[in-house]
């Protein structure tokens, strides 16, 4: 049993890439749901429904129910309708999936700026082009509520990260010369925080792979979180992450949940610290040197402690051919997460 009444899981890049599972996250939540752990799934994708991704979850091998799943469309919808009175007429740019959501709560889907829609809400489609951005502008322009479900610069495919939401949002920032009047995906607190009082969790685990979003969404909601190796995020990345940035724990997967002990946070620890073998230093200023030997994980969490503690390391120095070989198996771990699911890059 994990020590928490909750975790709460990014999909994209922690469970599957697109509709295929990340190595080892079916049998880590089927050992969840065998354990009683609650789970719940908070994704920024707003192109798919709830129904739709526990379908998917169950197609690739894991128990899922649509309540368990919280998406940025829910979170849009029900925004707009604390927002606008009932029947506001709200256009539309992105999935099927969105605008259900919106018809749910209540508002009336529009396709077109025409006849002043009360809001616009964004959401990514593959579909979406200069067209639907344009009749996004125009209504923005004449005093619409911009609403946006999230701001992922990129999202996961087969060949690498692709455009995602955020780049569309920016496409129209630059248009309009201002930006959304609400964002409400990753990294705002508010899928996590519906997640937990779904649940009734009073000491939930957020699980990521992004420290733009599912880590600092964590931060902000007051969650402790863990970062998994499967994604977008890199060793090197880490070292670098400010500290609203920060994830309490680490692992190449999500085989680490196992692992995660609130007494082993990771944090600041000095210029110099000792963990699991391994002796990490900053030397001349902007070097970390790692010596000694042990497990990568080990080597990553010391090298942490003394990244942040000061300045952001220029480089991070392994001395001898057990630091070398450690962090060589760290890199191609992750590397072959991501070749296993045809993957070259990551929300």
């Amino acid at each position: 049993m994990i020590p928490y009444d909750l975790v709460i899981l990014d999909l994209d890049g922690v469970v599957y890439l697109i509709d295929r599972p990340i190595p080892g996250a079916v049998d880590a939540v089927t050992t969840l749901h065998d354990d009683g752990t609650p789970i719940a799934y908070a994704t920024n994708n707003a192109s798919r429904s709830a129904p739709d991704v526990a379908a998917l979850l169950i197609r690739i091998g894991l128990p899922a129910r649509p309540d368990e799943i919280v998406t940025s469309a829910q979170a849009a919808a029900t925004a707009l309708a604390e927002r606008h009175p009932p029947a506001s007429p709200v256009l539309v740019i992105g999935a099927d999936a969105l605008r259900a959501e919106v018809r749910a709560v209540g508002l009336e889907p529009r396709d077109t700026a025409d006849r002043r829609p009360a809001a616009v809400v964004q959401g990514y489609a593959p579909d979406v082009g200069w067209p639907q951005l344009a009749e996004a502008c125009v209504a923005v322009r004449d005093g619409a509520d911009w609403v946006v479900t999230n701001t992922d610069s990129t999202l996961p495919s087969e060949r690498g990260p692709l455009p995602g939401n955020g780049a569309l949002v920016a496409a129209l920032r630059t248009a309009l010369d201002r930006g959304p009047d609400l964002v409400v995906g990753k990294p705002e607190p508010g899928l996590f925080a519906t997640a937990a009082k779904r649940a009734g969790a009073e000491r939930p685990l957020v699980v990521g792979d992004r420290l733009d979003t599912d880590i600092e969404g964590a931060v902000r909601a007051g969650m402790d979180s863990l970062l998994v190796l499967t994604g977008i995020t890199t060793a090197a990345d880490l070292f670098a992450a400010p500290e609203h940035r920060r994830p309490t724990y680490v692992s190449t997967d999500l085989r680490g949940l196992f692992t995660v002990d609130p007494r082993d946070r990771l944090a600041p620890g000095g210029d110099q610290v000792e963990r699991g073998g391994w002796a990490a230093s900053r030397e001349e200023g902007d070097r970390i040197v790692v010596r000694g030997a042990g497990t990568p994980l080990d080597a990553i969490q010391a090298v942490c402690a003394v990244a942040w503690s000061g300045a952001q390391p220029r480089a991070v120095v392994p001395d001898g051919p057990a630091a070398r070989a450690a962090l060589a198996r760290l890199t191609a771990a992750t590397a072959a997460c991501a070749a296993s699911t045809d993957r070259t890059g990551s929300p």
